[in-house]
C-alpha cells in the first residue's frame, strides 16, 4: 500500500476558520441560477461543488461546462460524475451562446468534461461553442479551460483558432502526486498542452491545488515548469475533499503560505498569480486576465465597459 493510498484512511481534518464562507443572496444570483436551470446548462460551479458559487453567480458570472456532465475519466479529486456519456448535443453551442447573452456576461469561462470516447475529444463542439458565443456576444471575452486532448496538437489548435482570449489547462498538482490524483492525464502531457497554448496569440493559464501532501519545494518546482513553457497566469487554491471516496485533505495550507506562493510566482515572471485558500481556476478570472488581453491585443481591443 502506498503512502497516498494509506492516507485515505486518515481522520478527516476539520476546516479552519479561513475556509468557512458566508453565503450571499440576491437577485443576480437567482437570475443566473434560473437561466442555468431553464437552458439545461451544466456548470462546474455545481458539478464541482465550488465554494465560490454563490459569490460568482451573485456577480452575474458562471463557468459553463459543455459536452455533458459525465466524464470519461475518474480523477481522485474531482466531483464530476464519471461513466459512459450519452451522444453529443449538436445544439449545445447555440444554447450556450444564447445563455451568455441572457446573463449579459462581460467575460465568460467555458470548460468541459473529458470525452475520450470521441475521436476528436469534443474539439469540434468546443470550437463551435466559442464561435457562437463570439457571434452573439461580440464584446464578451472568453476563457476556455480545456482538457488535455491527449496532447494532440491539431485538436488543441482547433480550440485556439476559434478565437478565445484565454486558453487555460490545469496542471492540477505537482509532478509526484499526479499519478494518484489524475486518472489518465500525465504531468508531461499537460506541460506539452500548455506549451502549445503559449506559442499561440492567446493568454496561457494554469492552476494547481495544494493540500494533497505536496511540499513547498515541489510547488516552486511546478512554478518553474510552468514558466519554462510560457504560462502567464497561475492560480493556486486549497484542495477540498468532495466526499469520503475522494482523496483526503492532507493539510490545510495557511493563508500566509498562499501569500508567499504569490510573491514567489510574481518574482518568477508570472503576469498574475491568484493564490489563496478559496481560489479556483476561474475565480474572478476577468480581474486578472482582461488587463493582459488589453496589453497583448493592443489598439483594436476595446473592453466591454468603455
Amino acid at each position: 500500500m502506498t503512502d497516498m493510498e494509506d492516507s485515505r484512511t486518515q481522520t478527516i481534518l476539520r476546516k479552519p476558520e479561513w475556509l468557512k464562507i458566508k453565503v450571499p443572496k440576491g437577485k443576480q444570483y437567482i437570475s443566473v441560477r434560473d437561466i442555468v436551470k431553464e437552458h439545461k446548462l451544466h456548470t462546474i460551479c455545481t458539478s464541482g461543488h465550488c465554494p465560490n458559487l454563490h459569490e460568482c453567480w451573485g456577480r452575474g458570472t458562471a463557468t459553463l461546462m459543455i459536452l455533458g456532465d459525465i466524464c470519461t475519466r475518474s480523477c481522485g479529486f474531482c466531483n464530476v460524475k464519471t461513466g459512459r456519456p450519452p451522444g453529443l448535443d449538436q445544439k449545445e453551442p447555440e444554447r450556450v451562446a444564447e445563455s451568455v447573452k441572457l446573463m449579459n456576461l462581460k467575460h465568460c469561462v467555458i470548460t468541459s468534461v473529458d470525452r475520450d470516447d470521441l475521436d476528436d475529444g469534443g474539439a469540434d463542439i468546443w470550437a463551435r461553442t466559442v464561435k457562437e458565443i463570439k457571434t452573439l456576444n461580440p464584446h464578451t471575452t472568453i476563457e476556455t479551460l480545456i482538457p488535455d486532448f491527449d496532447g494532440r496538437e491539431e485538436l488543441i489548435n482547433r480550440v485556439i483558432e476559434s478565437g478565445p482570449e484565454v486558453v487555460s489547462h490545469n496542471l492540477e498538482t505537482v509532478r509526484r502526486i499526479t499519478p494518484w490524483a489524475r486518472s489518465r492525464a500525465k504531468y508531461e502531457t499537460s506541460l506539452k498542452v500548455l506549451d502549445i497554448i503559449s506559442r499561440s496569440d492567446t493568454v496561457s493559464k494554469s492552476g494547481i491545488m495544494v493540500g494533497l501532501g505536496e511540499t513547498r519545494e515541489e510547488v516552486i518546482e511546478t512554478m518553474d515548469d510552468l514558466r519554462k513553457v510560457g504560462v502567464e497566469v497561475m492560480t493556486i487554491g486549497q484542495y477540498l475533499q468532495p466526499s469520503r471516496k475522494h482523496l483526503p485533505v492532507i493539510e490545510f495550507i495557511a493563508p500566509e503560505q498562499f501569500s508567499e506562493y504569490k510573491s514567489i510566482g510574481l518574482d518568477k515572471g508570472f503576469r498574475f498569480v491568484e493564490s489563496s485558500p478559496l481560489v479556483r481556476s476561474s475565480y474572478r478570472a476577468e480581474k486578472h486576465v482582461i488587463p493582459i488581453v488589453v496589453y497583448n491585443a493592443a489598439e483594436n481591443y476595446k473592453p466591454y465597459n468603455e
